[in-house]
């Protein structure tokens, strides 16, 4: 298995919150509440070790965004 971390990453970072769930998913086999715990998990820790990656707070990350 290839590391899809780097990729999940780029797309958390980008916003791109659904291509980044579905890699958790296609990965990890995680139904979709696993996927969202998931990406909320690695969120999280991004903010903590590349806070300057991000262009909005944690306030504000995902807004308008509906699944």
């Amino acid at each position: 298995m290839t590391d899809r971390w780097p990729e999940i990453d780029d797309h958390i970072v980008n916003h791109r919150i659904l291509p980044a769930l579905m890699i958790l998913r296609e990965t990890f086999g995680y139904n979709i509440p696993q996927a969202i715990e998931a990406f909320d998990a690695r969120c999280q820790y991004l903010r903590e070790v590349r806070p300057g990656d991000f262009t909005v707070g944690p306030e504000e990350y995902g807004r308008n965004f509906y699944s």
